[in-house]
């Protein structure tokens, strides 16, 4: 096994390779460091390996030259590599986990809940801030959005200068950006795409974001680029409560009222099995785009307004 070259070493270098954290997984680096100190910004993506826009767009971080940054900059960009070439939604192949789920992570558990364990205490110590870069993964269409921990002003804040247009505050725990702000680390989680789609476009929203957040955080020269207040919500997330094929009956961005019907599970005869309805008013942030679907898995997410928001 072997871990990540040290941070921080004051030559201004660009070093790339790959990493062994723990026995049967390979992980692709990049350590750029300036030649004047600064903050260290960790950036991951690849969480879900087949969410290809975040993945391309940590691929492209890789090439930042040291001369264009103060501190350092490192850059996980395919964390579940096997997903990423099998294709595979969500979970780790080796272990059917979602890595996104797992952490803290343990040391004695399995492979993700180790790898989860060894980017929580062995990484995150290291590091200023951090994102983690997602995509839409192939089943789910999204409307860009940015996760932050719900009491952490910093995360906050980079959230808002990232500048996607909604601020998800998450109470939520088993994430990665939950798990480095518990080791005192303010964390962004951004969604850009869906469906494993990648384009320059959607692409470069990512990479200007994370520039977006090396400015707040003194990594270049400026300021950041003034960015509208983002919609500040908070997430509810209906899971289906049987197996079948999956009718929503709301769209992106389309508005729920509380109560009302947000789609329907039904048999391959066409009867019903479940009619899933709204416990929030909101509006749709994702929604599953198969047709099948399992019984627990997610089905969509509604945004409702989060009272916590600045004035």
């Amino acid at each position: 096994m072997s871990t990540l070259p040290p941070f921080r070493t004051g030559a201004r270098r660009a070093e790339t390779g790959t990493v062994t954290p723990i026995e049967g997984i390979e992980i692709p680096y990049a350590v750029i460091e300036g030649a004047e100190p600064g903050p260290c910004l960790l950036v991951t993506a690849g969480v879900h390996g087949s969410e290809f826009c975040s993945i391309e767009a940590a691929l492209r971080l890789m090439r930042t030259s040291p001369d264009a940054i103060r501190g350092s900059l490192v850059v996980l960009p395919t964390l579940n590599v096997e997903a990423f070439f099998k294709r595979a939604i969500y979970v780790m192949p080796q272990d059917g986990k979602n890595l996104n789920r797992q952490f803290p992570g343990r040391a004695d558990g399995t492979l993700s809940e180790r790898l989860a364990h060894w980017l929580t205490g062995e990484v995150f110590p290291q590091a200023d801030a951090y994102i983690d870069m997602h995509g839409g993964d192939l089943d789910e269409s999204l409307a860009p959005f940015t996760i932050f921990p719900h009491n952490c002003e910093r995360s906050r804040r980079m959230a808002e200068v990232f500048g996607l247009d909604i601020a998800i505050a998450s109470r939520g725990g088993g994430y990665s950006v939950a798990a480095a702000h518990e080791a005192g680390v303010p964390a962004i989680l951004p969604e850009v795409s869906g469906n494993g789609l990648w384009d320059d476009a959607l692409v470069t929203r990512l990479t200007d974001g994370v520039a977006q957040v090396m400015a707040l955080l003194g990594m270049t020269n400026g300021e950041p680029k003034p960015t509208p207040a983002p919609d500040y919500v908070t997430m509810w997330v209906p899971a289906a409560p049987v197996a079948g094929l999956w009718y929503p009956a709301k769209g992106l961005r389309e508005p729920v009222a509380a109560g009302e019907t947000l789609g329907v599970i039904r048999d391959f005869f066409g009867a019903d099995l479940a009619t899933v309805t709204s416990e929030k008013e909101g509006y749709v942030l994702y929604t599953l785009t198969s047709l099948s679907v399992n019984a627990g898995e997610a089905l969509l997410g509604v945004g409702s307004l989060w009272e916590g928001a600045p004035a």
